[in-house]
């Protein structure tokens, strides 16, 4: 060969080398997304033994360990029938059926002998013990095998009748994660097609193979650091999983999403904000962008109407929270009933409970379909309980009112540019929405003299106390439908909350994937908690029981065809009363709050009845781990009749921490201080915000005028509405946590 052909061979073998050297450079780049068929190979790390400890220094995106062999069926790709039918032997989605109904005609535990009920067994799933993680989940039951979230998002597959684990599936969320505005939860998984669906509270969809617990895709849904989270369980549907995106706190534009059940792929995506030329852009201003951060988030799992083809969800506060100064308009689809094509995601209809909201009287509870004879006509109904102490009650083809609702004339503030009208129900309301004389001596004292409003009382820069407050009225717990009853079982709060709006504050000032609520509000201090457990007529949306409670009511009902209810209360009680006149039938103590919702099922003739007992952030209960499951056949009548080695424990060791925080680091303080964020993120952050300036419970911090030992006793101690952290926490950990409060304040 001559000089000329080894040139351009030279030149040839140098490009080649070249060109592989960069691709394997691009392929290890940072973000560099898999294919299809590399997310199918799930967990990538190599096999481990059984019981082996994860090392902490070299943590896994995700980890699975299986404990036993996984001997149940897998789902299939659940028919419209499958998922609407009243659930009895299994319970396959969040709400029980496609309906969320929540009820079973599971019957053989009735009135009659729900006195027999006894625990059949308990199980510690290991995790999410800290005080920031709250235990929400609502399990599945596909086959005799059941499915467990917790609110560290460690999935874990049990049998049903023994409470064994099988398989745990833990992942490691996002470093520095700070973004969840109300502590770190999962409300549950969804299940269908062989796969287990979980939303991740840092925004991803995965899919994990049910037999295994091993990851077979993942879906990035939305940005954390922009304050985007997914804390409601995803609904598996027709081949698709439905998810919507919480961070109403943080300047987030809402929106559901339809993914493909089999990759995860992105099939449509409505937003609940609306944008140039959509239905409900109108009622947004027309010389800002304050639509694009308008808010409107899906806390819970949407219902469907196979029939109709329709998806219905409740959304969450506009943007900023407490301060409508700059989006005037009455802000659709916040604080909303919406209905969607299933299928594209298409508008169908709306109603707004609260036009233009500043006050976080949103709708985060679940959206419950129903049929009942009204007027002499059976109509397709859908009931959502309001955090305004009402349940809107409408014609699910179209979003009329069943009942009536009045709009009516409310007082207004042109600095927050109110709505001039809001809806009133024609019915009862489940709590007070007005402070009289004798409550205000009894709950507030006869020397509280600021100001006092009803509901829709608005407010700017003088301190306005109303009720109900951010927390309901109902809030996440999800309702129930008993259709042979017809009574919709609510739980409400009654606490009492202040407002005021400051100019100038840095509440006010929207930063990406910061905490923007845009005034303050904060519990009144030494006033009492209440809830109610209450049973609403949907023929006539009047009362037909209700209980009161000296405790928030936050868990969530179960109805069954037995005449039953069953709902978990803040101190550890699992309570049944008769579901015709609320007659207290039957309870039983667990170790930690039971702010869960419970479930029923049955195999092989025996039905249970399930609850998990996790505690809760912002109901400041005491936390744990642990699931209950009951039947009439179970052995033990209390919790000190357990010996300690029949509950069931993981053999796992779980290191869910997300190690980098992204508030002050060790630069910005000294070792204690840095340590001190730690145990602030872990405790205090879901109510008082992150670095102090609020949250969705408790008083702003940044501003305390107390003193370093007044802040050791209140730790310590608590008070009000804050829970005693001084068994919880060492001395080191407190001194640590009141250093980084004093670093704040002076700040």
């Amino acid at each position: 060969m001559n000089r000329q052909t080894w040139i351009v061979i030279a030149a040839i073998v140098i490009i080649v080398v070249v060109g592989f050297l960069v691709y394997q450079n691009v392929g290890q780049e940072k973000g560099t997304e898999p294919s299809v068929e590399e997310n199918k190979t799930g967990n990538k790390q190599p096999e481990k033994n059984k019981n082996e400890e994860s090392d902490a220094n070299e943590k896994e995106d995700h980890t699975t360990v299986q404990h036993k062999d996984y001997t149940g069926k897998v789902a299939p790709d659940f028919s419209a029938k499958d998922l609407t039918t009243p659930p009895t032997t299994n319970w396959i989605t969040h709400g029980g059926d496609l309906f969320n109904r929540r009820y079973s005609p599971l019957d053989k535990v009735n009135a009659s002998n729900v006195k027999g009920l006894k625990l059949e067994w308990a199980t510690s799933l290991g995790s999410g013990l800290e005080f920031k993680y709250s235990g929400e989940q609502t399990p599945l039951v596909y086959d005799g095998i059941m499915f467990s979230i917790t609110g560290a998002n460690v999935v874990q597959a049990l049998d049903a009748k023994t409470g064994e684990i099988i398989w745990e599936y833990v992942p490691q969320l996002a470093d520095g994660l700070d973004t969840p505005c109300c502590g770190w939860i999962s409300r549950g998984v969804a299940i269908g097609d062989g796969k287990v669906y979980i939303s991740l509270l840092d925004a991803r969809l995965v899919a994990l193979d049910q037999k295994t617990g091993k990851l077979l895709w993942e879906t990035t849904v939305a940005d954390w650091e922009k304050g985007y989270t997914v804390t409601s369980a995803p609904l598996y549907y027709d081949g698709k999983i439905y998810t919507g995106v919480a961070g109403g706190e943080y300047g987030i534009r809402g929106y559901l999403a339809a993914y493909d059940a089999k990759m995860g792929r992105e099939i449509w995506r409505t937003y609940t904000v609306p944008g140039p030329g959509e239905v409900g852009h109108e009622t947004w201003p027309k010389d800002n962008d304050s639509w694009l951060k308008g808010g409107a988030p899906i806390w819970q799992t949407p219902a469907i109407d196979p029939d109709l083809n329709m998806v219905y969800l409740s959304t969450g506060n506009a943007s900023p929270d407490f301060d409508g100064s700059n989006r005037e308009g009455d802000n659709l689809f916040s604080a909303s009933i919406l209905a969607l094509d299933a299928t594209t995601g298409e508008y169908k209809w709306h109603f707004q409970e609260v036009k233009h909201d500043i006050w976080d009287l949103d709708a985060p509870n679940p959206v419950i379909l129903f049929d009942a004879t009204i007027d002499g006509k059976m109509r397709k109904g859908l009931g959502q309980a309001g955090k305004t102490g009402w349940v809107y009650l409408l014609d699910r083809t179209n979003g009329k009112p069943l009942i009536g609702i009045e709009d009516r004339p409310v007082p207004q503030e042109k600095r927050q540019k109110t709505a001039a009208t809001q809806p009133y129900p024609i019915g009862d309301n489940f709590v007070p929405q007005s402070i009289t004389d004798e409550m205000k001596n009894k709950d507030l004292g006869k020397d509280f003299d600021y100001k006092i409003g009803e509901l829709f009382t608005p407010f700017w820069d003088e301190p306005v106390t109303i009720t109900p407050s951010p927390q309901g009225g109902a809030n996440w717990p999800p309702s129930a439908y008993n259709p042979e009853t017809e009574l919709f079982y609510v739980l409400g709060n009654w606490t009492y909350f202040a407002y005021a709006h400051h100019e100038g504050d840095e509440a006010n000032e929207y930063k990406q994937g910061q905490n923007w609520i845009g005034s303050v509000m904060q519990p009144i201090e030494n006033a009492p908690n209440r809830g109610t457990v209450t049973a609403i007529d949907v023929k006539t949306n009047k009362i037909a029981w209700q209980h009161e409670w000296d405790a928030l009511a936050y868990s969530g009902v179960l109805t069954t065809k037995g005449n039953l209810v069953f709902v978990g209360h803040n101190d550890g009680r699992i309570i049944a009363y008769n579901a015709k006149d609320g007659k207290q039938l039957w309870e039983f103590k667990t170790d930690a709050g039971a702010n869960a919702p419970p479930i029923t099922y049955e195999i092989d003739g025996k039905q249970y009845i399930t609850i998990f007992s996790g505690g809760n952030s912002l109901a400041g209960t005491t936390h744990g781990d642990k699931i209950f499951t009951f039947s009439l056949e179970g052995q033990y009548a209390s919790l000190d009749d357990v010996p300690k080695d029949k509950i069931n424990t993981s053999p796992f060791f779980k290191d869910t921490d997300n190690d980098k925080s992204q508030g002050m680091t060790a630069s910005d303080g000294d070792e204690s201080t840095t340590k001190g964020l730690k145990v602030y993120e872990n405790n205090c952050l879901a109510c008082h915000g992150a670095e102090g300036v609020g949250g969705h419970n408790g008083p702003k911090l940044i501003n305390s005028k107390k003193t370093r030992d007044e802040l050791i006793a209140q730790v310590k101690n608590g008070s009000g509405n804050m829970p005693p952290f001084g068994d919880s926490l060492s001395e080191e950990e407190i001194n640590a946590v009141v250093d980084y409060l004093q670093s704040i304040i002076k700040k």
